[in-house]
């Protein structure tokens, strides 16, 4: 009975690497871009890229889960409330850990076009050669939109949690404050009311 809301829980932690793929397209993108400009496009068909055009469908793909997602924990933040885990890692190190990451998948990308591709440069010169160490400012670029992305969202969950719990707080207590004020007075008003009153009536003069 407990495996679908652990199944969830990996779904929701898992969402926000499926902005990941396209990080890793961005920085590849970016890379010819930076490195031969309005020439990129006949650079990227000469050496082998041309199915990344049958990638971008995926992609788009992944980025609709991650919004799906994002948006199913913020109707559960509206609806339940509670406290969410917050980041153990601080912007910055998340926004280099994201850098790495894409550094990562462009050097094995280009390494395996390589190995593979017809017309692409092998080895070293093939990743980081003719221009390739712009992937390293371009992946720091993207990183840093991505940590944006990952810390803000959080942020807006947590908060939206955070409010909804109060006003849960709020209106549990409103009830009990109501009925302390109509104690106070009913024992006054059930005198009255039976046609006693709390003292004898007046001496006669």
């Amino acid at each position: 009975m407990t495996v679908r809301p652990q199944r969830g829980v990996v779904i929701r932690r898992l969402a926000p690497a499926a902005l990941m793929p396209a990080g890793a397209f961005a920085v590849h993108q970016l890379r010819y871009w930076l490195t031969y400009g309005n020439r990129a496009g006949v650079e990227l068909a000469a050496q082998g890229h041309s199915y990344l055009h049958s990638v971008v469908p995926w992609i788009v793909l992944l980025i609709a889960l991650a919004v799906g997602t994002f948006l199913l924990a913020l109707g559960r933040a509206l609806g339940a409330g509670g406290s969410l885990p917050r980041y153990t890692l601080s912007f910055a190190a998340l926004w280099l850990l994201c850098a790495a990451c894409l550094v990562a998948v462009y050097t094995t990308q280009e390494f395996l076009e390589g190995l593979f591709a017809t017309g692409h440069p092998g080895g070293l010169a093939g990743i980081f050669g003719y221009g390739g160490w712009w992937s390293i400012p371009a992946a720091l670029a993207v990183a840093l939109v991505l940590a944006a992305v990952f810390h803000s969202a959080r942020r807006v969950l947590h908060a939206v949690a955070e409010r909804h719990a109060r006003q849960v707080v709020l209106a549990g207590q409103s009830p009990v404050l109501a009925r302390t004020r109509l104690d106070v007075l009913l024992p006054a008003l059930a005198t009255l009311a039976d046609g006693w009153s709390g003292r004898g009536p007046p001496p006669l003069i």
